[in-house]
């Protein structure tokens, strides 16, 4: 696993780390009211409580086992102990699971397999916010349908629904697509403490 530092947020969308991610970081953005690619903060009319200090990005690369799904959750919740999120961490979890499972499910067709990164997990900390994204091959969108109760499976978009603030998915390219839901968290320490360590890249 790694965890990237970012200097200024003008330059997530060229950094290689999570260039993947700038779509749906621009999307969640736009649905959250919070400009997390702005260039200008002021400009934007970004609040200092909003913008406590440069995102933090945590990628993974999954497998393509159900094993991964599980790893992948483990995953998050060790990053948001470590960037110090207070609540919601549990939920953070449950979707992540769920999003990484939709995309072995339906965005992983058989000839993906050979590809270097066939799904891809992101994790964006932009002051009190958490973006999970999940990138696959696919060009399906999700849909959102009508659960059938008694089926075992097909009810993980409403669980994403219900447990994040927004969700949504990029517009399907050669590259496929990603999945992401956004978060409205508190910490467990105030932004100038959490900010004054500087930001270490979390080991493998």
């Amino acid at each position: 696993m790694t965890a990237h530092p970012l200097p200024r947020a003008g330059d997530v969308a060229s950094d290689l780390c999570c260039r993947w991610m700038a779509p749906a970081m621009n999307m969640a953005a736009a649905a959250s009211a919070v400009q997390m690619l702005a260039p200008d903060r002021a400009a934007a009319g970004w609040a200092a409580a909003d913008w406590a200090g440069p995102p933090r990005v945590a990628t993974r690369t999954p497998g393509l086992d159900a094993r991964s799904v599980g790893a992948a959750r483990e995953f998050s919740l060790a990053m948001m102990r470590r960037w110090g999120v207070a609540d919601r961490v549990d939920d953070i979890g449950i979707v992540v699971s769920e999003l990484l499972t939709n995309a072995l499910r339906h965005g992983v067709p058989d000839s993906a397999a050979p590809r270097r990164w066939p799904l891809r997990l992101g994790l964006v900390q932009p002051g009190r916010y958490v973006l999970c994204a999940v990138a696959d091959p696919g060009r399906r969108l999700p849909v959102l349908k009508e659960p059938d109760y008694l089926a075992e499976s097909g009810r993980g978009l409403h669980v994403i629904g219900a447990l994040s603030d927004t969700w949504g998915a990029t517009t399907p390219t050669g590259a496929g697509k990603v999945v992401w839901a956004m978060f409205a968290v508190r910490f467990s320490q105030p932004a100038a403490a959490r900010w004054s360590a500087g930001y270490q890249a979390a080991g493998p």
